[in-house]
């Protein structure tokens, strides 16, 4: 059996594109959960500010320099476009997993700094049928995530897909890159 927070609770997707992050950048864990990613990117060298509206599941982490926890309800935040305490920040990675709030979405591709990275994985359209998530307000529409990273970032994979694994599920993830050069192009 695995750790709670092992390899095997890793989205493999985080995982297969991890890569693309710049070393040593700076990765924003969106919705970080029990902060398996973090723990992963950290584990890489990387300095990561991991956002949850309930920051118990990285208690063990607290006081760490590379890890800079930010309790927050995105959803909820008062100040504009939600984004707060992020508002004007970007990173080198990006990453979310089974999370979405579609007001958020420009804010998250915005995120990404020049030749940085954004690995986004989450429940899609379809999804209803294998148990929860199944409100359409949490589910991806078809192409969703490529209409939101359209003429901002290079898509380098994209899948819409059913998988097996860790239970099943309609997924939708993608993996996409900033230009390095692109200092200009953050904003929808």
């Amino acid at each position: 059996m695995s750790p709670p927070h092992g390899p095997a609770t890793r989205s493999a997707w985080v995982v297969r594109f991890a890569e693309l992050v710049p070393k040593a950048g700076a990765v924003l864990d969106l919705a970080c959960g029990g902060g398996r990613h973090t723990r992963f990117f950290i584990g890489r060298g990387h300095r990561v500010t991991s956002v949850d509206i309930d920051l118990s599941g990285i208690a063990d982490l607290k006081g760490r320099a590379d890890v800079e926890p930010i309790q927050a309800d995105l959803e909820n935040a008062a100040g504009g476009d939600g984004w707060g305490p992020l508002a004007g920040r970007s990173f080198a990675g990006v990453i979310v997993t089974n999370y979405l709030w579609r007001p958020l979405l420009v804010n998250i591709v915005a995120a990404v700094g020049p030749g940085g990275a954004l690995i986004y994985e989450t429940f899609a359209r379809g999804n209803e049928r294998f148990g929860k998530p199944s409100n359409p307000d949490f589910l991806l529409q078809d192409g969703e995530l490529l209409d939101a990273v359209r003429g901002r970032l290079k898509v380098v994979a994209y899948e819409c897909l059913e998988v097996s694994e860790p239970k099943p599920a309609i997924v939708q993830r993608i993996a996409a890159v900033r230009r390095a050069d692109d200092a200009q192009n953050r904003r929808g």
